[in-house]
């Protein structure tokens, strides 16, 4: 090397770079190099810190910072004056910007980018946003009508949902995850997504075009007219289910398309191919998409459903409607299956793409004798499971109740299906801005007050939904004036329950039950998950159908239990206000503490940048003065840059060789 080293020449590396080494006039500025160390390496630390030329009679210029780092690869062969093999030092002081001419940039060359965003990450992120909104737009249009189905059928009412999601829908989603874990362990992941999407998609498509116009021949009314007529009016709901058993197996494969292909397919896959820093910044933009395809699949059960008005008399609108409707689902579903064929065939095996090394989580696997004790053990998880199971129960109390008086008010299925229409686009639109006002509501007002807004809108409209159930005849005259009747106004009161409760949930709620776990610690924040997991959402889901079927046994009907369903839905909020309040004194103090902690950690790691670079320059020269001394393995020097040294020297060797 010559003894002048110029900016341009060391970060401007030629198309075929040859390793340099430092020739007698650096030795002499360098003692140590003449110890038959490895050459070191030089890069600048910043665009100020470029390298202007130096010889044996210069002083360092201050601006140019040399981090001598030991590299454990580099170890002199062969030291005669010496003795034993020595480590080499690397100097280096990160990237700089040449002076006239292309520079040599640290590490790998920047990424080309699209709207801010690697090209490379977008080519999973967009199959991944279109496969999401694809699943959600069908989840919608199925679960608007399984509604319809099971609830306007002839010889069925509302009242059969309590059951069938006890005793049909329960049992075969448990069935199901056995099936899907016994064929986890002998197929493929793609052959396992394909044997799981693809009956979902066969039986959408047959029920609109073969079991539905042969309802009346498959389904056994006479025998279901028999054992109604045997056990008495009390039993409407669970012979129902034997009377339309079409029907209600096309309401639990709706379930479970949203319990299996969203939450297994698709995250499972997601989960497999993104990154942590992806998913950090692209998972909250799936919720958002997840609510815009609400409002485009209401309103496309919307115009289904209308598509009785414009056929003449004796067509059978809902059999037209709901073919419409399936074809779009098994439409979507091959979209669903294309799109993740294309990224296993030309995303996943791209060896240029960044991919997750997550490793999932050990759960404890609690049973519920170890979940009940770590529930009483902790008023923290006690209050925090409340919540849980507080939502569950109160949001089927009165979504049952609602969809009954849903059926008084809108007997044809193409005018419940297009009320659905309505409603799912509604719930898109309220959720979709309280996710973007919840964040707000947040850091303005606290977990507190974020916690108790969902109870708070389920008590109000709740007391309003039933209170127009219980008074319809005096209020007759008031609602009169208005011109609607008790009847039409209830089921407006509880459709805006039902939207108001889960846009809450989704965006204040579930973000504050996960906030809660945080200030645990790892011990009971593992297994007070999993004991909510446990016993928890279990009860929460079923609590409620479970109370509804014991009334309706004991009372004759649903609307014969209405008013004791209104006064135990009243206890359940004011409990779940209670627990929110208490899990508020408790979870405050906690955050507040984790916050200041956090803060005076990050104020001790956000070291002044030139302030090391001085230091760092300090203890060079203190190096170079104590000429042929070692430096300490354990040095803050040596501490600092082990990691950058250790990078440098892959990346030199890499453009070196």
């Amino acid at each position: 090397m010559e003894r002048v080293i110029s900016a341009q020449g060391l970060l401007s590396l030629p198309s075929a770079p040859q390793a340099r080494t430092f020739h007698q006039p650096l030795r002499r500025r360098f003692p140590f190099a003449a110890a038959g160390f490895a050459s070191p390496i030089f890069r600048a630390r910043s665009p100020s810190h470029a390298v202007h030329g130096f010889d044996s009679g210069e002083k360092i210029p201050s601006p140019l910072v040399l981090r001598a780092v030991f590299d454990p690869q580099r170890r002199l062969l062969s030291s005669p004056l010496y003795g034993n093999p020595r480590k080499g030092p690397t100097f280096s002081a990160g990237a700089a910007v040449p002076a006239g001419g292309a520079g040599f940039a640290e590490g790998e060359a920047e990424k080309p980018k699209f709207l801010g965003v690697e090209i490379t990450t977008l080519k999973k992120i967009v199959p991944l946003g279109i496969m999401f909104f694809c699943i959600l737009f069908n989840y919608t249009i199925l679960r608007d009508t399984k509604d319809v189905l099971v609830v306007t059928a002839k010889g069925s009412s509302a009242e059969i949902i309590p059951f069938l999601k006890t005793w049909v829908n329960l049992p075969m989603a448990i069935g199901f995850m056995l099936l899907y874990t016994k064929l986890s362990n002998v197929l493929s992941k793609e052959a396992l997504f394909y044997t799981v999407i693809f009956p979902f998609i066969a039986f959408f498509g047959a029920f609109a075009f073969l079991l539905y116009p042969l309802r009346d021949v498959i389904h056994p009314t006479a025998l279901a007219d028999r054992l109604l007529a045997a056990l008495g009016p009390s039993f409407l709901g669970p012979v129902a289910i034997l009377r339309i058993w079409s029907f209600c197996l096309f309401y639990v494969m709706a379930e479970l398309w949203g319990s299996v292909v969203i939450s297994v397919l698709f995250w499972g896959f997601a989960n497999q191919i993104t990154t942590v820093a992806e998913a950090k910044e692209f998972y909250p933009l799936f919720g958002l998409g997840a609510n815009i395809a609400l409002i485009f699949s209401g309103r496309t059960v919307k115009y289904f459903s209308n598509l009785r008005k414009n056929l003449g008399p004796g067509v059978d609108g809902w059999a037209i409607s709901l073919k419409g409707m399936m074809s779009i689902v098994v439409l979507l579903g091959f979209v669903i299956s294309g799109i993740y064929w294309g990224v296993n065939k030309f995303v996943v095996n791209d060896p240029s793409l960044p991919r997750s090394n997550r490793k999932k989580k050990e759960k404890p696997k609690l049973g519920m004798n170890e979940s009940l004790k770590v529930l009483l053990s902790s008023r923290y998880v006690r209050d925090l499971a409340t919540l849980v199971v507080a939502y569950g129960i109160s949001i089927n109390l009165v979504e049952v109740t609602w969809k009954s008086k849903l059926k008084a008010q809108f007997p044809s299925p193409n005018e419940y299906s297009s009320f659905m229409g309505d409603f799912s686009t509604a719930t898109g639109i309220a959720t979709f801005t309280m996710m973007l006002v919840g964040r707000w509501i947040l850091r303005k007002f606290g977990w507190g007050v974020a916690a108790m807004i969902t109870p708070t809108v389920l008590l109000l409209t709740g007391v309003g939904f039933f209170s127009l159930i219980l008074f319809s005849g005096p209020l007759t005259p008031l609602l009169g004036s208005m011109g609607i009747t008790p009847l039409l106004a209830a089921v407006y009161v509880g459709a805006l329950q039902n939207i108001f409760s889960k846009s809450a949930k989704y965006s204040l709620f579930d973000p504050c039950k996960e906030m809660a776990y945080i200030p645990l610690d790892e011990e009971m924040k593992v297994k007070g998950k999993a004991a909510i997991d446990v016993v928890c959402n279990p009860l929460g889901k079923s609590g409620g159908a479970l109370i509804q079927q014991f009334m309706i046994l004991t009372f004759g009907s649903l609307a014969n239990s209405t008013p004791y369903l209104g006064g135990i839905l009243l206890a359940i909020v004011l409990a779940w206000i209670g627990a929110a309040r208490s899990l508020d004194s408790q979870f405050s103090p906690l955050a507040k503490e984790l916050l200041e902690k956090e803060k005076l950690l990050k104020e001790k790691s956000n070291a002044s940048p030139i302030e090391a670079t001085k230091e760092e320059t300090e203890e060079l020269l203190a190096v170079e003065s104590a000429s042929g001394e070692k430096l300490s393995n354990g040095s803050p020097l040596n501490r600092k840059s082990a990691l950058e040294s250790e990078a440098t020297s892959e990346t030199f060797g890499k453009h070196g060789q």
